[in-house]
């Protein structure tokens, strides 16, 4: 069975997820309260098959301390940045690293290519030839094949028009309830009520 490399752009799927929250939740001030639930997005893009490196760009609030201790507990290797720093050269932004890391693979697994999961929906870039589409077409042109999840709503449409005929765009819309759940408010200032995520069904989840 194939390998897996996932490569994972938590602020674009944790900020696109709040934009969606309230008209999926149907509940005011959703976007305040939902949040990821990591191990089943994780599990989302394993789909069953072996993992064989999982890599992560997050931001550093101390409030997502604890998210990132579980997925560096799950084998996940996280590099945090500090989107407050406008000093930093580009190979400090998140999505750069990212890219970095995927080229990297790439290379050092040039005679056995897996499969790479991308969890982002951010294709900026294409045209001056940089960025995660041009990454995805640089891997696939060397026997990988692409997977990309994203947010319906803000994938780019270049980049999922692209996954969908050289591998698999898998909407996380369609798995909305088992990947979010919503925090309940603080005491005294309620908000939306708190929801559990819902099982994950790996059913509806295609694969290349």
């Amino acid at each position: 069975m194939d390998r897996v490399f996932v490569f994972w752009d938590n602020s674009n799927v944790f900020h696109e997820a709040q934009r969606l929250a309230e008209e999926q939740e149907g509940t005011p001030d959703a976007r305040y309260l939902v949040r990821i639930h990591f191990e089943n997005l994780l599990r989302l893009a394993e789909a069953g098959r072996p993992l064989a490196k999982a890599v992560a760009a997050g931001s550093v609030p101390p409030e997502m301390r604890q998210l990132w201790n579980r997925m560096e507990s799950r084998g996940v290797q996280v590099r945090l940045f500090d989107r407050s720093e406008r000093d930093r050269g580009e190979q400090e932004v998140p999505d750069h690293w990212l890219q970095l890391c995927m080229l990297e693979d790439g290379w050092d697994n040039n005679g056995d290519p897996g499969i790479v999961a991308l969890l982002t929906g951010d294709g900026a870039g294409y045209a001056e030839g940089r960025g995660f589409h041009r990454t995805l077409e640089r891997m696939h042109k060397r026997g990988w094949r692409v997977e990309v999840l994203s947010w319906a709503h803000s994938c780019n449409q270049g980049m999922r028009r692209w996954a969908e005929a050289n591998g698999v765009f898998v909407p996380l819309d369609d798995h909305y309830e088992a990947i979010t759940f919503r925090e309940p408010s603080r005491p005294g200032h309620p908000l939306a009520p708190a929801r559990d995520h819902a099982p994950l069904d790996l059913s509806r989840r295609h694969m290349v």
